[in-house]
């Protein structure tokens, strides 16, 4: 450990912090010690001075006696971890005691005789003592108390899996309705311990890894209702049971798949995980490459050489398919010709450079370092237009759902041959779509893109020979309402995974174009111990969690939120003017309508209706605050022009009251909350549509008058006239930028609520 153990947060504690809950709780710690050993050490030391430092010291001992109590009632409820964290609890204690010692200079006592006694001021080394054994112990205190989070997790697991073979053996419908509904409140426990947990993760990559997990636990549930029930209803039938064979084991691979990441675990598809990708490729070579402007003799020309050889490889993934245009092989194989052109001249002004024993690369070489990292880029920027295209037509065929739906027809209809041939057709589709994902990894610029471009391709892969199991069983029982009901579900599947495609296009573009397309999450709960105005309305109904089917039923619903969210985003991007009203509180409608998406996958920071009801009327206030600043907006506009804002406006009204009264009524029982969230999640949509169709034209004519105001006679008489004729706005009671305000739901915050680790200065 460094002699200044506070000077950042990677002191030497012998423990990785792995979440950002630990992480975060750990900062102010830190920085508050910070404070006690870098104070400025003058001969005379001030009355203020000498309070400052003993406030210090005696908050930092208080605080630390408050979370070493919570540490001992962890230990006291968890045997296998009671010496460990016990032992951590004494050492935080014990220099606790010692930093409230060293700082208590008795601000009283005349200067003689402080300068006489041990303290901070004269016993530096003490304090830097004190200071890292508090930072090691208080550290592995919460990193054991991230244990038992991990502990938690997996049991929530073991129960799960428990059930799940349970679930796999019943014979009797009225047997599986009661374990499903056990399975079903058991699912719901571990899909909120690992939404925490995701979110908590600094890796994001882990991240990635977990939500792919967790959508493919998220969709099996249903799957697995249906499937269970369609073979319950048909026994004998060879069809159903492959069927429901498959959902189970992707729900264990899955349940795996999580334990992997939250215990670091390696299994052997550990490899697989992450496969090269030209992109990854390319900024390898071309960091490479610009190194040599830092140190010519960084690389070897062989290297060079079978780097470029192995990125041009890669492209043969696209020139080799298919279903790429000849227009498109022809100009990457073009720009491949001339990479390796541009290298190979690169290579010779850097053979000349060493000879010459060069300490710095010549002229020639910084030009030959400039074209090669530019075709490099033409490379790069060929290849994602080729994928993205790829993926933007395929999303455009498979729209209207002409296969899904023949191949439900045919089954319906009794129809084997039928069902055969259009199982053929879906059968191509699903080898195209995979084949689009693998270009999309190729592309996709980020880690955690690439882990989602492979969760989508094994979706795909899996999901197209269930639906056509599912097919052929309803072909052979064309009768059956429960057969039907499991085909329609896996086709719902797959539509909800090009919804998922659609929106990962857009992220890779988003990557591609500079901009990270990141959700900041609207945090519009009260924070801890701080009344709000409508904190009352959180008692409105009591708080529960949606059960697994609840949430699976409203997935799609949820889905066209997220998509619809995101389309707000886009269209508020258009706008020049980012400050103005409209732009600022239809983003901030986005952003809570997509914190509703993310509670219907029973993540982010709404976890109970009660959360989601509140949620819902902020987003109707604000969505009336929107209504506000239209008919503003609508005063400077021509009678047409105003004629069709004002219109819309009255829509928004009206969706915004609708809203509002819906969440205001009080509901009793599951199913009428159930139905009261349902009808929330409908109206929310009703209302971003609107504002949707709205934003563009807003802009269109904010572009228009904002013309028509710049060819007035001067500045000055603009300034008047806009005095003068545009009402001033009263401003929104509601704070309602993006932002955190402390109240985030973390793992590690749930086990340490009450705990305020440093008190203010």
């Amino acid at each position: 450990m460094a002699s200044s153990p506070c000077g950042n947060t990677n002191f030497d504690s012998g423990l990785e912090i792995k979440t950002r809950s630990v992480e975060q709780t750990l900062i102010p710690l830190v920085s508050q010690i910070t404070t006690l050993i870098n104070h400025k050490d003058k001969p005379k030391k001030s009355e203020r001075t000498l309070a400052a430092i003993h406030r210090v010291g005696q908050a930092v001992s208080v605080a630390v006696g408050r979370f070493v109590a919570v540490g001992e009632a962890i230990a006291a409820e968890n045997q296998e971890l009671k010496d460990e964290m016990s032992q951590a609890c004494f050492e935080a204690r014990r220099a606790g005691d010692a930093i409230a010692q060293l700082t208590d200079v008795g601000s009283a006592a005349p200067s003689s005789q402080v300068d006489a006694r041990v303290t901070v001021f004269s016993d530096r080394t003490a304090m830097v003592k004190a200071a890292r054994l508090l930072l090691s112990s208080v550290t592995k205190v919460l990193v054991l108390a991230d244990r038992i989070v991990i502990k938690q997790i997996i049991t929530s697991r073991n129960k799960v899996l428990v059930t799940l073979d349970h679930l796999e053996r019943v014979s009797t419908f009225q047997e599986f309705v009661q374990i499903f509904s056990q399975f079903g409140n058991e699912m719901v426990e571990f899909a909120h311990l690992t939404g925490d947990r995701q979110n908590d993760l600094k890796d994001e990559k882990k991240k990635a890894r977990m939500a792919a997990a967790r959508a493919v636990l998220e969709k099996c549930t249903m799957m697995l209702l249906t499937a269970s029930k369609t073979c319950l209803r048909h026994p004998d039938c060879e069809s159903a049971r492959i069927n429901k064979d498959a959902v189970f084991h992707r729900m264990r691979c899955a349940l795996e798949q999580v334990i992997e990441i939250v215990t670091e675990a390696r299994s052997c598809g550990d490899s697989k995980i992450l496969p090269v990708s030209i992109y990854n490729g390319i900024r390898d070579f071309k960091s490479s490459v610009e190194c040599l402007r830092e140190n010519l003799y960084s690389w070897s020309p062989q290297d060079m050489g079978s780097q470029l050889d192995v990125l041009v490889e890669r492209t043969e993934d696209f020139t080799d398919s298919p279903y790429t245009s000849h227009e498109q092989r022809q100009a990457i194989l073009g720009l491949c010709q001339l990479a390796r052109q541009e290298a190979q001249q690169l290579l010779q002004c850097w053979i000349e450079a060493q000879s010459a024993q060069a300490k710095q690369p010549p002229e020639d070489m910084e030009v030959a370092v400039l074209k090669t990292c530019q075709s490099i880029n033409d490379l790069r920027r060929e290849l994602h237009k080729a994928a993205v295209s790829r993926a933007s037509d395929q999303l455009k065929v498979h729209s209207e759902q002409l296969s899904l739906r023949a191949l439900k027809a045919a089954g319906a209809e009794g129809n084997l041959e039928a069902v055969a041939e259009y199982s053929r057709t879906l059968t191509e589709q699903k080898e195209q779509l995979i084949e689009t994902c693998r270009l999309l990894c190729h592309v996709s610029g980020t880690e955690p893109l690439e882990i989602t471009c492979i969760h989508a391709e094994e979706t795909f892969h899996v999901i197209g020979p269930q639906i056509i199991s599912a097919a052929q069983t309803l072909a052979l029982h064309p009768s059956s309402k429960i057969a039907k009901e499991n085909l329609d579900v896996f086709c719902e599947s797959w539509e909800s995974q090009l919804c998922d495609m659609a929106l990962l296009v857009r992220e890779i573009n988003d990557v591609f174009e500079g901009k990270r397309g990141d959700k900041r999450p609207y945090l519009s709960l009260p924070r801890p111990g701080v009344g709000i105005k409508h904190s009352a309305n959180l008692k409105t109904s009591k708080p529960v969690k949606l059960d697994a089917e609840e949430q699976m039923s409203m997935a799609k619903l949820g889905l066209e939120l997220r998509l619809l969210s995101s389309d707000v985003d886009t269209e508020i991007e258009k706008w020049d003017d980012q400050e103005h009203e409209i732009v600022r509180q239809s983003q901030s409608l986005a952003s809570m309508a997509y914190n509703m998406y993310l509670f219907t996958r029973g993540e982010g920071l709404l976890k109970t209706t009660a959360d989601f009801f509140h949620q819902a009327e902020v987003l109707s206030e604000e969505g009336l605050q929107l209504c506000s600043s239209l008919r503003t907006f609508a005063v400077q506009l021509v009678d047409e022009e105003k004629s069709t804002v004002l219109t819309e406006m009255e829509k928004l009204v009206a969706l915004c009251q609708q809203l509002q009264m819906g969440g205001k009524t009080p509901v009793q029982g599951k199913t009428a909350i159930f139905q009261k969230v349902d009808s929330s999640i409908q109206t929310t949509r009703g209302i971003l549509t609107v504002v949707l169709s709205m934003l563009p034209y807003c802009n269109k004519l904010h572009r228009k008058h904002k013309s028509e105001r710049c060819s007035l006679d001067s500045p000055q008489d603009w300034r008047e006239t806009q005095d003068t004729s545009t009402p001033v706005k009263e401003e929104s009671t509601l704070n309602v930028k993006n932002g955190s305000n402390g109240f985030g739901v973390k793992s590690l915050e749930q086990h340490m609520a009450s705990i305020n680790l440093l008190e203010s200065k």
